[in-house]
């Protein structure tokens, strides 16, 4: 009897002490639930938003029955701009306080905008049952109808191939439910069959965020870059649609495919950045093969082979293929500038001045000053091959080296030495040749002769030369004319 009395004594003891812990711990609890409420109000106030909705979590944890608590946290949530994560919330809300109206009156807005009309249409109703008065639900409720009949209107048009009409109706319908994806996805389609891709991009990229796991609008904006030329926007857009399933078979399909053209246009740039104009050119004929279909990337090859040609002085095949290009694409202003570096290259100094003139056309800015000095560089050389074309003279080309212009030279100054004549007039003629082909020796193997002279410049003509008088400067090899003496012409090649 004794025992069993102290056992229950025992026991009443550790009930009582429990009992004192527990309320401890439950009034330590409602204290740190209060803190959490009110800082998570003040820094809702002060616009910081994340901390604020960390409180609310706290606060949500620790008191789980607490409607308003709810509430409070969908607010922040939809100031974050986070609508889809508020609806749970404010559901919850209303499941603690069915006559809660505030809480139905924002759940009904968010549904709108969802375009969700008959969830939302309840919302309002169950409000306007208990306000009657409820000016906001009302117009609301109007709303959520006039929607209806307008999703109905846009898919009737849709599916009856008027895409303008279904187009006008969808911007009403966006503008009353602007988070609804279904819509933006329908104008989308209609924007594409009407040949407007970069609209349907617009309407397509806030889709991607509206719907979970929206592979498809992923997908279709890949393709509808990679149709506009843009590989890498392309690349990406296929990418976020493996994130969310690497097995997803159309996705991974055109993955491979926007890879492998995104990495030979790449490498092809890199090339060119190298100078490895050759192997870019194999790099961009390479690229046209993986994708013969759209024109834009042909365009583009076309466009870098033509600029690669004119880089390692291949004149005339620069010329042909940057007349490709510009048959392909007349408004590029590169090509145009590069066919007119062809052209110079090829001595073509009238025609380069007009693929210069037509490339300036298409800079309305005209904020391109390769283009300006192009133009000026070509209007000089015209200038100047009116008077001596050193190269023509010559008969080398624009790129020839050192000793392709000797080579030339000594085989000129032999055919043209006045020796070789007979008559005064012939003697007077190859006299006058064989000056110019010795200046021209002159100005082509000599390094700053020659720029300026490439830059439209005669570096021998007194008149482009500042402070020139008497001989204008240069006029002969090392000071030396061979026919000063006025009577015969022995004369000794010069090996420069």
């Amino acid at each position: 009897m004794e025992s069993s009395r102290r056992t229950l004594c025992s026991l009443s003891l550790l009930c009582v002490l429990l009992d004192i812990q527990l309320e401890g711990v439950l009034g330590a609890t409602h204290v740190e639930i209060e803190h959490h409420l009110e800082m998570g109000r003040k820094l809702l106030a002060a616009g910081q938003l994340a901390e604020a909705l960390s409180h609310y979590h706290s606060a949500v944890e620790g008191d789980s029955k607490n409607y308003l608590t709810y509430y409070k946290r969908a607010a922040v949530f939809l100031a974050m701009g986070k609508s889809k994560s508020a609806l749970p919330d404010l559901t919850k809300a209303i499941l603690l306080k069915p006559d809660f109206l505030a809480a139905r009156l924002q759940r009904g807005n968010i549904l709108l905008k969802q375009g969700n009309t008959q969830e939302a249409r309840e919302d309002f109703e169950a409000v306007l049952q208990r306000s009657p008065d409820h000016e906001e639900a009302r117009d609301q409720l109007m709303k959520a109808n006039e929607l209806e009949e307008l999703q109905e209107e846009a898919h009737a048009t849709y599916h009856q191939g008027d895409y303008s009409a279904s187009i006008t109706v969808l911007e009403r319908v966006i503008e009353i439910s602007p988070w609804d994806p279904d819509s933006r996805e329908l104008r989308a389609e209609c924007y594409i069959r009407m040949g407007d891709p970069q609209k349907a991009i617009q309407d397509l990229t806030p889709t991607t965020k509206l719907r979970n796991d929206n592979r498809g609008a992923y997908l279709k904006l890949s393709m509808l870059h990679y149709s506009l030329g843009d590989h890498h926007e392309s690349l990406n857009h296929i990418r976020e649609c493996l994130r969310l399933d690497q097995d997803d078979k159309e996705c991974f399909t055109h993955y491979k495919q926007v890879k492998k053209l995104s990495k030979q246009l790449d490498s092809a740039e890199e090339l060119i950045e190298q100078f490895r104009f050759q192997e870019a050119i194999s790099k961009y004929e390479t690229a046209m093969k993986t994708e013969p279909k759209i024109p834009l990337y042909t365009n583009l090859a076309k466009e870098r082979i033509c600029f690669c040609l004119v880089k390692l002085n291949s004149a005339l095949d620069a010329i042909d293929i940057c007349s490709e290009a510009h048959q392909r694409d007349p408004r590029n202003a590169n090509v145009l500038r590069d066919r007119a570096e062809a052209y110079i290259l090829n001595q073509e100094y009238e025609k380069a001045v007009e693929d210069y003139i037509e490339a300036k056309e298409f800079d309305s800015e005209g904020e391109r000053n390769d283009l300006k000095e192009g133009l000026e560089r070509a209007q000089k050389l015209l200038k100047v091959s009116k008077k001596r074309d050193y190269y023509k003279i010559l008969g080398v080309g624009r790129s020839a080296n050192k000793q392709e212009v000797i080579k030339a030279y000594r085989k000129l100054a032999q055919q043209w030495h006045p020796d070789n004549f007979q008559s005064e007039t012939d003697k007077k003629e190859a006299e006058k040749r064989f000056i110019d082909i010795a200046s021209a020796k002159e100005v082509l193997i000599d390094p700053e002769m020659r720029q300026k002279f490439d830059a439209g410049e005669d570096p021998l003509d007194p008149e482009s030369q500042q402070g020139g008088g008497g001989g204008g400067g240069h006029g002969w090899p090392h000071h030396f004319n061979p026919f000063d003496s006025g009577g015969s012409f022995h004369f000794k090649f010069q090996h420069n």
